[in-house]
């Protein structure tokens, strides 16, 4: 990790920070459009060793039991049973044994449906890939099940981005193709345009 990646302490107003933590009724709302509204918002990571946020740039909606690429198509288990919880709630999960992923669940109790997070960018600088977004902001498996709209070790900021629809793109979901016809949804969501 390059230092751009260093953690620092986030800037402040009259002793406030400078972002609005998204609220569970933020993510109680249809997947598709929680996604699209997350770009340009930013997820931000507070522990030890400081704080370090990143403007989020791409994301990837799952929606549903029927959605044959989301992982409670198949059923409540124990690892998916968080994906039928509250809106706001987060979902961390390994792939391959090594490579952490940050979602965020939405809608109702009992309708599973979730957001991974895939990208953001740091002090310009891209972190690309769910797995390299983990380990450059310090998310594992117990950071599983908190709740994200409190200010306390994992959250999300608006910090008044202004993102038009044009800035937008939808693009098929990347490493679900098992899931058929499913993995073909247009539900990864981009910012292709960046706003300053």
């Amino acid at each position: 990790m390059g230092s751009a990646l260093a953690y620092s302490p986030l800037p402040e107003v009259q002793g406030h920070m400078t972002g609005m933590i998204l609220q569970s009724a933020y993510f109680n709302r249809p997947t598709l459009t929680v996604a699209r509204s997350l770009l340009g918002k930013y997820l931000v990571r507070e522990h030890g060793k400081g704080t370090i946020a990143g403007q989020i740039i791409e994301v990837e909606a799952y929606v549903g039991p029927r959605d044959k690429a989301c992982h409670a198509s198949k059923g409540r288990t124990a690892r998916t049973d968080v994906l039928f919880g509250p809106a706001g709630i987060s979902y961390v999960y390994l792939v391959y044994g090594m490579h952490h992923c940050l979602n965020v669940v939405t809608e109702r109790v009992e309708f599973p449906a979730a957001i991974l997070i895939r990208a953001v960018r740091v002090d310009g600088l891209l972190i690309d890939g769910p797995g390299r977004l983990c380990r450059a902001f310090g998310i594992d498996r117990s950071l599983n099940r908190i709740d994200m709209t409190r200010r306390e070790g994992l959250w999300f900021e608006d910090r008044g981005a202004k993102i038009r629809r044009g800035m937008i793109g939808a693009f098929p979901r990347i490493g679900v193709d098992y899931a058929g016809e499913w993995a073909s949804k247009p539900w990864r969501f981009r910012l292709v345009e960046l706003s300053r």
